[in-house]
């Protein structure tokens, strides 16, 4: 641990600690919770809760802990599925609650640690905590991810990503009732004004399409079938929500904090159920599928009573 003060600027007036010092120190803000807990954040000498707010000019001693490793390190996560490998790609079923990669916000598990601990194989492409990276999953958002394991097919990939020629479906379930109920949200998204963590619907944000279908109506919710032609940072959770229907579980956009509750979620109810693309070796198109976790499950049943 090393112990480090951190001046609370303007932008951060009236804060709660947790989001405060997870913007000016990159860690999670359930890491931050963890140091709070431990006594680890401190104001004059005097031991700050999560939830507290803090003021502009106040000096905050945070022992932050040790900097994470820049690459992947072997970590097993026992509930994530490989669904198809070859020596140019490996399909898994990400579990919620893992991230893609290693980052300086985060200290959980990830995807390509995991990868490791199976003695699977990566292409050595991209920054070194993300090599083999073409797509990510958000940390809560569960489903198919594909990863390169070849230096061909990293770039073959990258580039159908980057043209949207991959076909990437979710299924969510969101608040209330879509109007209409199947269309395309097409808005520019960037980060949060005032909130670095988030994401909005910007003037001057990146280009960003979501078509959207209703599968089934239930009172108060509905499952969405999601194509994304883009693929931005919570592209997803920021346009249902901007639309008025948040992700159930999902407060961070607005989710109603009772509901979530009641169905037991602790992440967003966001799935991606498939994944369909050109072999980057063979253009042999291949889809994948995945069925919903237990938790989603058990929430969709709650709703639909």
């Amino acid at each position: 641990m090393t112990l480090r003060t951190f001046p609370v600027p303007d932008g951060l007036e009236g804060e709660r600690v947790d989001i405060a010092l997870a913007r000016m120190t990159g860690l999670s803000r359930s890491k931050v919770g963890e140091l709070c807990t431990h006594g680890a954040v401190t104001l004059a000498g005097k031991e700050l809760g999560k939830s507290e707010r803090v003021s502009a000019g106040q000096f905050l001693d945070v022992d932050m802990p040790a900097p994470r490793p820049t690459e992947p390190v072997a970590t097993p996560v026992d509930n994530m599925g490989i669904i198809y490998i070859d020596d140019h790609i490996v399909v898994v079923d990400k579990p919620a609650g893992i991230a893609a990669h290693p980052s300086m916000g985060w200290d959980g598990p990830d995807v390509l640690g995991a990868l490791k601990a199976m003695s699977i194989t990566v292409s050595t492409s991209g920054a070194a905590e993300r090599q083999g990276i073409v797509s990510r999953l958000d940390v809560g958002t569960s489903g198919i991810m594909i990863v390169a394991r070849s230096e061909i097919a990293y770039s073959v990939l990258k580039n159908a990503f980057r043209h949207h020629t991959v076909d990437k479906t979710y299924h969510a379930l969101v608040h209330g009732h879509m109007d209409p109920m199947s269309g395309t949200i097409d808005a520019p998204i960037g980060r949060h004004p005032s909130r670095e963590w988030k994401m909005a619907i910007i003037d001057g944000g990146r280009e960003s399409r979501t078509h959207y279908d209703t599968i089934e109506a239930m009172p108060g919710a509905s499952l969405l079938e999601i194509e994304l032609e883009t693929g931005r940072t919570h592209q997803i959770r920021v346009h249902t929500s901007a639309m008025g229907h948040p992700c159930l579980g999902d407060e961070t956009y607005g989710a109603d904090p009772v509901l979530t509750e009641k169905t037991g979620l602790t992440r967003q109810w966001l799935h991606a159920v498939g994944l369909g693309v050109a072999h980057p070796v063979t253009g042999e198109w291949m889809i994948w599928e995945s069925q919903y976790p237990a938790d989603l499950q058990h929430a969709l049943d709650v709703v639909r009573l």
